[in-house]
C-alpha cells in the first residue's frame, strides 16, 4: 500500500484526482460586481447588485447572511466570502472629494459675516424647489438663487434649472447608469440676458469598486479646456491625478497629484498641485460623538505654512459644536441646533486672537427648512 492509500484511503485503483474532485473544497473564482438599475415592486427605479464571473455571464452573488450558515452549498463559499469582503472595500471618491471628510470638519457649520436662509420643498408631482438667500454683513450685497430639478426615474434622466439675482440662467440635464452603469453624464449650460454671455459644458464621471474617473469639457469654439481626473483605490490606499489642458493656449494649466488611505472612521490626504502647492489632511473619527481634523498647506518658496486642528462634537441627537483653530489663531466656534424635524439653526463667530480687542470678528446666522 502506498502512502498516499494509506493516508486518503485510495483503494481499487482510484487516483488521488478522483478523491480531490469527490471533496468539497471552497470554490474560489473570479467574481466582479455590478450595480444596475432596477424596477421596484412600487413602479419607481431603484438599483441591484449583480456578480458575474469571468467570462462576463451572470451568477450568483456569495451570500453573507450568517443564517445560511448551515447551508453546504454556502458554506463551501465561506472562505471566498472572507476573501471577497476583504477585497471589495470603499468606493474611492472623485479627485475633488479626497480629503472630503477632513474638509468637513473645517467648513461645515460655520457661516461667517452673513445671514443665510435656504429652503427647499417638493411638490406632488416630485419636483424638487430650494431657494436661498445670503447677506453679506461687510459689504452688504444680497444674493438670492432659485432652482428646480425633476427626475424622469424610468430613463434616468434629471433636468435642473436654476436662477440667481446676478440674472444668469442655467440649466442641466443629466442621465445616470442608462448607457452603463456607474456612468453619469451631464450637459451644462449657462446663459446671462444682460450681456449675451453663453457657456457650455460635458461632464461624464464614472466610478466602481476600483476606480472614480470624470472628465469635465468646456464647449467653448475658440478652443475647449479638457480638465481630466482619476482616482484608484486599492484595499483602501488611495491614489489620484488630475490635469487640465487648454487646447487655444496647446498647454497643460494643471497638473496635480494626490495619495491618500481611508477606512470608515479615518482618512488620510495628501496633495501636489503644480509642483508647488503642499497640502495635507488627516480625518479620525474618535467616538460616535466626536469627529477631529487636522489641516496643513505650503506653498514652495514661501515660509509661511497654515496648519490647522478642527473638531466637531455632537451634545445630543440634534445638536452640535464646532470649534476650529489654526497657527495664526484664528479661531471659529460653531452651534448648530435642530428646533423641529426639517428646521435646522446655525449659529457661528471667527475670533481673530492675534488682534482680540482690536475688533473685527464675525458672526453669521443661517436656516435651513426643508420638508
Amino acid at each position: 500500500m502506498s502512502i498516499f492509500e494509506y493516508l486518503f484511503g485510495t483503494t481499487n485503483g482510484s487516483s488521488i484526482w478522483d478523491f480531490w474532485r469527490n471533496c468539497k473544497f471552497p470554490a474560489v473564482i473570479a467574481l466582479t460586481q455590478e450595480t444596475i438599475p432596477c424596477l421596484r415592486s412600487d413602479g419607481s427605479l431603484g438599483q441591484m447588485v449583480i456578480c458575474k464571473d469571468d467570462e462576463g455571464q451572470r451568477v450568483s452573488c456569495p451570500c453573507t447572511n450568517d443564517d445560511d450558515a448551515g447551508d453546504d452549498e454556502n458554506n463551501s463559499f465561506a472562505f471566498f466570502r472572507r476573501i471577497w469582503s476583504f477585497s471589495n472595500g470603499m468606493a474611492p471618491p472623485y479627485y475633488a472629494d479626497l480629503g472630503k471628510k477632513a474638509n468637513d470638519v473645517f467648513g461645515k457649520g460655520y457661516h461667517f459675516g452673513v445671514f443665510k436662509l435656504d429652503l427647499k420643498t417638493k411638490s406632488e408631482s416630485g419636483v424638487e424647489f430650494s431657494s436661498g438667500i445670503v447677506s453679506n454683513q461687510e459689504s452688504g450685497k444680497v444674493f438670492g438663487s432659485l432652482s428646480s430639478k425633476y427626475a424622469v426615474k424610468d430613463y434616468g434622466l434629471t433636468f435642473t434649472e436654476k436662477w440667481n439675482t446676478d440674472n444668469t440662467l442655467a440649466t442641466d440635464i443629466t442621465i445616470q447608469d442608462k448607457i452603463a452603469a456607474g456612468l453619469k453624464v451631464t450637459l451644462e449650460g449657462t446663459f446671462a440676458p444682460q450681456t449675451g454671455s453663453k457657456t457650455g459644458k460635458l461632464k461624464t464621471s464614472f466610478a466602481n469598486d476600483t476606480v472614480a474617473v470624470n472628465t469635465n469639457l468646456d464647449l467653448d469654439l475658440a478652443g475647449p479646456v479638457v480638465d481630466v481626473a482619476a482616482v484608484l483605490n486599492y484595499q483602501g490606499w488611495l491614489a489620484g491625478v488630475h490635469t487640465q489642458f487648454d487646447t487655444q493656449k496647446a498647454k497643460f494649466s494643471k497638473n496635480n497629484f494626490a495619495l491618500g488611505y481611508q477606512t470608515n472612521d479615518f482618512a488620510l490626504h495628501t496633495n501636489v498641485d503644480n509642483g508647488k502647492d503642499f497640502g495635507g489632511s488627516i480625518y479620525q473619527k474618535v467616538s460616535d460623538k466626536l469627529d477631529c481634523g487636522i489641516s496643513m498647506k505650503w506653498t514652495a518658496g514661501s515660509a509661511d505654512t497654515l496648519f490647522g486642528v478642527g473638531a466637531k462634537f455632537a451634545l445630543e441627537q440634534d445638536a452640535s459644536l464646532h470649534a476650529k483653530i489654526n497657527n495664526k489663531s484664528l479661531i471659529g466656534l460653531g452651534y448648530q441646533q435642530k428646533l423641529r424635524p426639517g428646521v435646522t439653526l446655525t449659529l457661528s463667530a471667527a475670533i481673530d486672537g492675534q488682534n482680540f480687542n482690536a475688533g473685527g470678528h464675525k458672526v453669521g446666522v443661517a436656516l435651513e427648512l426643508e420638508p
